[in-house]
């Protein structure tokens, strides 16, 4: 049953719904990462990158209430159960316990490098079949590549 109807034709509400639907579990999930370490992160830096971890989890999550409202708008159901999000989730994750201030860097820098890879191929995914919403994913990336390289900086000179 439709509620809403879509103004995309189905096959172009398909992908895009697709393309929003994987982007708002990657955004609930990276949420849950970032307040994960934001509660047990220790070490040094601990205050700037707690801070800056909140930034990550509010730009998530504003953007995930975007991303499933625009979902909505197009007559796709947005779908962020937490069993949805959890069988579905596949950016790198915490581990549990105390996380050393270095670690939760690094977890952000390749956390947020993965949710970028999957925002691409979303965005070219949707060039024809919704610009509107490859806007919004555009956006989103922009954000995200910023946060990338605020946390990616703060383990520099890098120890390879």
């Amino acid at each position: 049953m439709t509620v809403v109807h879509s103004t995309l034709p189905q096959p172009a509400r398909r992908v895009t719904g697709q393309a929003l639907q994987d982007t708002l579990v990657d955004l609930l999930g990276l949420s849950l990462v970032g307040k994960q370490a934001h509660w047990n992160i220790v070490g040094p830096r601990f205050r700037s990158i707690h801070l800056q971890l909140d930034e990550v989890v509010d730009t998530a999550r504003s953007y995930a209430d975007t991303v499933a409202e625009r979902a909505a708008a197009l007559g796709v159901t947005p779908d962020g159960r937490p069993e949805t999000v959890a069988s579905a989730f596949g950016l790198p994750v915490t581990k549990a316990g105390w996380l050393r201030d270095t670690e939760v860097v690094a977890l952000m820098v390749e956390s947020l490098e993965a949710a970028i890879g999957r925002l691409r191929e979303r965005i070219e995914a949707t060039e024809k079949a919704d610009p509107v919403t490859q806007d919004l994913l555009i956006g989103l990336t922009a954000e995200l590549e910023k946060q990338r390289w605020m946390f990616e900086a703060e383990n520099w000179p890098r120890e390879d």
